[in-house]
Parts: C-alpha cells; sequence; structure tokens
C-alpha cells in the first residue's frame, strides 16, 4: 500500500511539474515574441518620418497613455476575458509600445542600443531563474519593491519640472534595481499562480500565461530602459 501510494504521489508530483515547465515555457515564448514586435516596430518607426510625426504630436500622448488602459483592463478582467481577446490586446499593448518607444533609436546609438539588451537579458534571465528556483518566499520583499516602483514613478513626475540630472541618475539606479528585484519576485509569483488558478482548466491556464508575460515583458522593458539611460551612448 505504501509503495502505491508513493507512485500515485510521484506521478501526481511528474504531472504538475511538467505542466509548470509548459506553463513557464508558454510565458516566455509570449515574451519574447513581444519583444521582438516592440523592438522591430520602434527601429521602422524610428526610421519613418511620417510615424515619427505621429508619435510626436498630441496623438502621442494617446499611443502612450493606450497601454496603461490595456494593463489595467489585464488585471480586471483576466478571469471573463476570452482567449482570443487576451491574447490580440497583448500584441496591441506591444505594439502601442514599440510606436512609443520608437525615439530611442534616434536618441542613442544602434550599438549601445544592442549591448544594454545583452546586459538586460543576462540580468533578466539570472533573476528570474533564481524566482523560479529558490524555496525563500519573496512575498514581503515584492511587496517593499512594489511601493518603491510607486515612489519612482512620482520621482520621475518630479523631475519632468524639476529636470535635474543628479535626480535622474538616482531614479535610474533606483530603477535597476527595483525592477531586477521584481524579476525574481513575479516569476515566484506566477509559478504560485499556476498552482493556485489554474487547476486543470487550459483556457484560464493560456490566460494565466499571457498576464504572466505581461508581467514578465514590463520588467524587462522597465529594467532595459533604466539601463540604458545611464550606460546608453547618445548621437551627437
Amino acid at each position: 500500500m505504501d509503495y502505491t501510494n508513493y507512485k500515485t504521489v510521484n506521478a501526481t508530483t511528474t504531472k504538475y511539474d511538467e505542466g509548470l515547465r509548459s506553463y513557464m515555457l508558454s510565458i516566455y515564448n509570449y515574451m519574447a515574441l513581444a519583444l521582438a514586435l516592440t523592438g522591430t516596430i520602434a527601429f521602422f518607426a524610428a526610421n519613418s518620418p511620417a510615424i515619427m510625426q505621429i508619435v510626436t504630436s498630441p496623438m502621442g500622448w494617446i499611443i502612450m497613455l493606450a497601454p496603461i488602459g490595456i494593463a489595467f483592463a489585464f488585471g480586471a478582467k483576466i478571469g471573463t476575458m476570452s482567449v482570443q481577446t487576451a491574447q490580440i490586446l497583448y500584441w496591441v499593448y506591444a505594439g502601442l509600445l514599440g510606436l512609443s518607444l520608437a525615439p530611442i533609436f534616434i536618441i542613442y546609438t544602434g550599438e549601445s542600443i544592442a549591448r544594454v539588451f545583452f546586459i538586460t537579458a543576462s540580468l533578466f534571465g539570472a533573476m528570474s531563474l533564481y524566482g523560479y528556483t529558490t524555496k525563500r518566499d519573496l512575498s514581503g520583499f515584492g511587496h517593499f519593491l512594489m511601493m518603491g516602483m510607486f515612489g519612482l514613478i512620482i520621482a520621475s513626475l518630479v523631475n519632468i519640472f524639476l529636470k535635474s540630472s543628479g535626480m535622474q541618475f538616482a531614479i535610474s539606479v533606483v530603477g535597476v534595481l527595483i525592477f531586477t528585484g521584481l524579476t525574481a519576485y513575479d516569476t515566484q509569483n506566477l509559478k504560485r499562480m499556476y498552482y493556485q488558478l489554474a487547476n486543470g482548466d487550459q483556457a484560464m491556464a493560456v490566460k494565466l500565461s499571457i498576464l504572466g508575460a505581461l508581467k514578465l515583458y514590463m520588467d524587462f522593458l522597465n529594467l532595459f530602459l533604466f539601463l540604458l539611460r545611464f550606460m546608453g551612448d547618445r548621437r551627437n
């Protein structure tokens, strides 16, 4: 009887592990494709005077603010929206951010953008792996980082008016630290979401994969942008 119970428990654990691996792989695939879409749109938009004219016009505010609304919609409606709607909103989100980020190809050299991207990828990968494998509960650490992120947003808004280079440097350093930590926290939290909410529901598992990809995508992108601010080489 003990042997039979051991086999049952072991088979259940293996099934869960396989499901978790598939779920996390789906998240990373969605995230990588979104980053590729964002980068491609940003590059071609930066090389199109007509598109840049739209991005730098008042219409640019709509392009910039629309992703915020999409992110809130994901958080509030992910349980009730269809898989197709979630996928459409996700790709629209990545595309709009590509338009918003087009100016970085004008401000910074292509070589420094590529260099900072690979540094970001290495740092993100290491922290995501830590979040996936660690047995330590990062919940308290994550709540502290979320509070820090809101403080960072407020400081960034204040510095729009102050235009202090010293404050901008400090914001960039703190931003790198916060989103490095959030990468580990969010990765661990995605595992927790899978075990608590998936419950064998394939549609919900797919939607959770998209939501998880959105979280890690934002962590990666913010980490990249903060690193670019003080490691990127500006064009003359």
